[in-house]
């Protein structure tokens, strides 16, 4: 029987996030193991729509980054159901969800917790007992994140990119899987805090919730207007879940798709010189290596979903955007300028030749 090929990996590669991985996978094992996988995500979409109204791309985009253990950044206008569809998707999968509301005046001990003396009324000792913040969840969402000041902020960054936390000391492992979802309004900057670039590195996508067609909006008002109810089903379980995780690195590249991935993303550092002379006024910074990763895994995330073991150029295109927005920064003639980050990549995509050529033969 065939093997799955796969890309070549250095001997002794450690565990995901504790998960270990089979030695050798083959082939039909791998096809079933998608086809099932593929069952699960449908009937989750389904259960989603129950509940939302439309936002399949958003939906799409979140289970791309829950198959990548990534994080994401959801930016969209207030009344948009974001966070209905992250509690729901919670539920969906059996997972915790904790809700934070990111104020001015919020400290880091409030989401990571806090040591607190308390007495032993049976031998009058007085202890130290650590009790746990909402950080301690599956799925945290960090609503309205820009609002709190950096140093809460930053409190997010070791939760982020370790699945750990440490107050006072002492290090606490946090639950797996581990998601969070921060969201930004995009159109109030009166006292808001903007992140650091290096804390939205670590966030793998960001996400642009859009409004509803007017169809969409429709369908939204009757049921908001009505008695119309729809009770959702667990769909998935922790460990199907990470079994589904562990399957995206399985996923086939090919080297002209690696090697796509990588000209995009240094076409958007203006100093590599492959970018249109027009944009270099535009780039102030572009994007790093923990871009092409993240690019590379949400594409083998996106094939999976769309049942197949291999990553095409198609995917890079596709996920490029959210992958990519947020880890651009544009010049101050940039922004003055009214253009955004979405408008430069889909200039730097089109002027990528490797991704044309794949594009132009499909």
């Amino acid at each position: 029987m065939n093997r799955l090929e796969t890309s070549p990996k250095p001997s002794g590669h450690p565990k995901e996030n504790g998960h270990a991985k089979s030695a050798i996978t083959t082939s039909a094992d791998v096809a079933e193991a998608v086809d099932q996988m593929h069952e699960k995500f449908a009937e989750l979409r389904t259960q989603l729509a129950g509940v939302i109204v439309g936002q399949e791309d958003v939906s799409e985009q979140l289970l791309i980054a829950l198959l990548c253990r990534g994080h994401c950044i959801l930016q969209g206008m207030p009344g948009l159901a974001k966070t209905m569809l992250v509690s729901t998707l919670a539920s969906l999968i059996d997972m915790s969800f904790r809700r934070v509301q990111f104020t001015p005046d919020l400290m880091p001990g409030d989401i990571t917790g806090t040591e607190v003396l308390e007495e032993d009324h049976t031998t009058g000792k007085r202890i130290f007992r650590f009790v746990e913040g909402p950080l301690f969840g599956n799925v945290i969402l960090a609503d309205e994140i820009n609002r709190t000041p950096p140093k809460t902020q930053s409190a997010l960054l070791e939760a982020m990119q370790e699945h750990q936390i440490t107050v006072c000391g002492k290090t606490y492992k946090l639950p797996d899987p581990f998601f969070v979802l921060a969201t930004q309004n995009p159109v109030e900057t009166e006292g808001t805090y903007p992140l650091p670039e290096a804390q939205l590195d670590r966030f793998l996508l960001k996400v642009h919730v859009e409004y509803p067609s007017r169809e969409q909006e429709l369908e939204i008002a009757r049921r908001q207007t009505t008695d119309y109810s729809f009770e959702t089903r667990t769909v998935l379980d922790a460990d199907s879940l990470h079994a589904m995780q562990s399957l995206v690195r399985d996923v086939v590249v090919s080297d002209h798709v690696y090697a796509a991935a990588l000209d995009l993303v240094r076409g958007t550092r203006p100093d590599e010189g492959e970018m249109p002379a027009d944009l270099q006024q535009m780039v102030q910074w572009g994007a790093g290596p923990r871009a092409t990763i993240a690019l590379l895994l949400a594409a083998k995330a996106r094939a999976l979903l769309n049942r197949r073991c291999h990553a095409t150029t198609g995917d890079l295109i596709a996920v490029a955007h959210p992958v990519l927005r947020h880890r651009i920064i544009l010049t101050f003639n940039a922004e003055a300028a009214g253009i955004d980050a979405d408008s430069v990549l889909t200039r730097i995509i089109d002027a990528t030749p490797s991704l044309q050529k794949q594009a132009e033969k499909s």
